[in-house]
């Protein structure tokens, strides 16, 4: 994969894909119901931003059963994964209200257990 510093932070120039994105960083994945519920946005606008991220090549997605779970693009060049780490280390109160929402969510989808 080949990023440039201008696509990445133009990718993530939107409030919704920033915050998408970290809270993916920081959960491990996620799958749209629970990113509605975090940011507190519509379904259809959750959808839209994570398909831009997908374009961009900065999320993979997975399908389980009827869930799709977003992660971060584990071809990412390291550069921009350490952006990504910094980023959510480092503002933590800029996701503090969403990660609230996100803990408080009852009925989030199981994961099966990641084997070997």
């Amino acid at each position: 994969m080949n990023i440039t510093p201008l696509q990445f932070y133009k990718c993530l120039a939107d409030e919704t894909r920033l915050q998408s994105i970290l809270l993916i960083q920081q959960e491990g994945e996620l799958c749209v119901c629970e990113l509605t519920t975090a940011l507190d946005e519509s379904q259809p606008k959750i959808s839209r931003h994570l398909a831009q991220l997908r374009e961009c090549e900065l999320l993979k997605d997975r399908r389980e059963g009827q869930w799709v779970f977003y992660q971060i693009n584990p071809e990412l060049p390291p550069w921009a994964k350490d952006v990504l780490v910094q980023t959510c280390a480092q503002n933590k109160d800029y996701l503090k209200s969403a990660d609230q929402r996100l803990k408080q969510m009852g009925n989030r989808p199981q994961r099966k257990e990641q084997c070997c």
